[in-house]
């Protein structure tokens, strides 16, 4: 898997340096642009790579007290986010009938 990002990472930097070049040669704003986006794509993904990687590591050394905290936690929040939707969505349907009942009038 590293090797597959490793590859990623270094053909998205020549494709930005080359964008770069070009953008030079050419005198052209948006291939630098271009470049510059790619780039930081690049940097992004390296950034991510390094995050996700310490973060499995952290719950791969979780103890199953810790583990079970966590799904605990997870679950409520899930619950609470359902509850808020399904409010969100009987407050619409209110607002779709009331208005619906004031154009029969």
């Amino acid at each position: 898997m590293v090797i597959t990002i490793l590859f990623i990472v270094i053909a998205l930097v020549a494709w930005a340096l080359h964008l770069m070049q070009e953008a030079i040669e050419q005198k052209e704003f948006s291939l630098m642009l271009a470049g510059t986006l790619v780039a930081m794509s690049a940097t992004a993904l390296v950034g991510v790579y390094f995050v996700m990687g310490n973060y499995m590591g952290y719950l791969s050394h979780l103890t199953p007290q810790e583990a079970a905290m966590n799904q605990e936690a997870y679950e409520s929040v899930a619950r609470y986010l359902e509850e808020q939707d399904q409010l969100y969505m009987s407050a619409s349907a209110n607002r779709s009938i009331s208005q619906v009942m004031r154009n029969v009038r």
